[in-house]
């Protein structure tokens, strides 16, 4: 490999319906570019809603076919409980995944994780076992099963957001949730990938990582007072997952040779601007999306967007696979 090899790296994080930000960055992105922005990517990976995303750039859709999923399919999704939404929370999940599904059947129909163009790594989490979940296509010789599994299914695993949707049962049995209760921001899970098992040289990483808006954290009474159960119930979300996309970055920093390899773009909004599930703000996220995504690309330009990536990805088979050819 020569020395002026670059690996392309997109990570998107996980939030909602707040995903029309990236999707909306990415696809203002491609109409400057004028062909599809998973081009340029050697390998992506998302969570929960950016796991989607990533999975519909892998399968071929277009960035702007992912920002027409979510302004056509969120409403529905996203519906359902009216005023008694919250009630229905403390004792179940808040919405019925059937719309979900529905949509995404629409969207990826019987595609497998298996026919992507681009590795993918997906996380979400097995609440049997209290063990991470990892979707990966085949790109390395030991990812023997995953590639069979429909792209469907990965997608609902790694967007059963706790207290929003139901526990999601995949067709072995296993229990799976949204992966963001341990990589919201899953950039440093991407760069894992990268070094430790595709082998990629931490040097020729450029990354970017796109998150899904940003609130300032604030958690006033827990600098002067003690947290007890009920004030830290209120915050223990923004808690973990300010934490974690703080680790996350900062860990993947400390990987890179030269930290402005890595580029973070999740522009900071006001205290409960967006919710995961107000869907009425949907044309917002759109513009906040399609605006950063102007003020970024001469930057990104040259790291990311000079010319499409050259290498093709070429699935390892499967054992299974192999023996069935001889």
């Amino acid at each position: 490999m020569t020395a002026d090899v670059t690996r392309r790296v997109l990570c998107i994080d996980g939030g909602g319906i707040k995903g029309v930000f990236p999707a909306s960055f990415l696809s203002t992105i491609e109409q400057s570019l004028g062909t599809r922005v998973a081009d340029y990517f050697d390998l992506i990976v998302g969570t929960s809603t950016g796991g989607i995303i990533a999975l519909g750039l892998g399968l071929g859709l277009s960035a702007s076919d992912l920002l027409r999923f979510y302004q056509e399919r969120g409403p529905a999704i996203f519906n359902g409980n009216g005023q008694m939404g919250w009630i229905r929370q403390l004792f179940r999940a808040k919405y019925n995944p059937q719309a979900l599904q529905q949509a995404l059947s629409a969207a990826f129909g019987s595609r497998r994780l298996g026919d992507s163009r681009k590795r993918l790594v997906i996380p979400s989490f097995n609440v049997e076992t209290g063990e991470v979940h990892v979707w990966k296509t085949a790109h390395h010789p030991r990812l023997e099963r995953d590639y069979a599994h429909s792209a469907v299914e990965v997608a609902l695993s790694t967007g059963a957001a706790p207290t929003y949707f139901p526990t999601y049962k995949a067709q072995s049995g296993t229990p799976l949730i949204d992966g963001g209760v341990w990589a919201n921001n899953p950039v440093a899970i991407a760069t894992v990938e990268a070094i430790g098992v595709l082998g990629w040289q931490a040097s020729e990483l450029r990354i970017l990582s796109l998150g899904c808006t940003t609130q300032p954290f604030d958690i006033d009474w827990g600098r002067k007072h003690s947290l007890g159960k009920l004030a830290c119930a209120t915050k223990i979300t923004d808690l973990f997952m300010t934490a974690q996309s703080v680790s996350a970055t900062g860990m993947t920093q400390h990987l890179l040779p030269d930290r402005n390899n890595l580029v973070r773009i999740s522009p900071t909004v006001g205290k409960t601007r967006f919710e995961l599930d107000r869907v009425s703000e949907i044309p917002s996220l759109r513009g906040i999306g399609d605006c950063e995504a102007r003020k970024a690309l001469p930057q990104l330009r040259p790291m990311f967007f000079n010319a499409p990536v050259q290498e093709d990805f070429v699935p390892c088979r499967p054992v299974s696979e192999q023996k069935e050819a001889r």
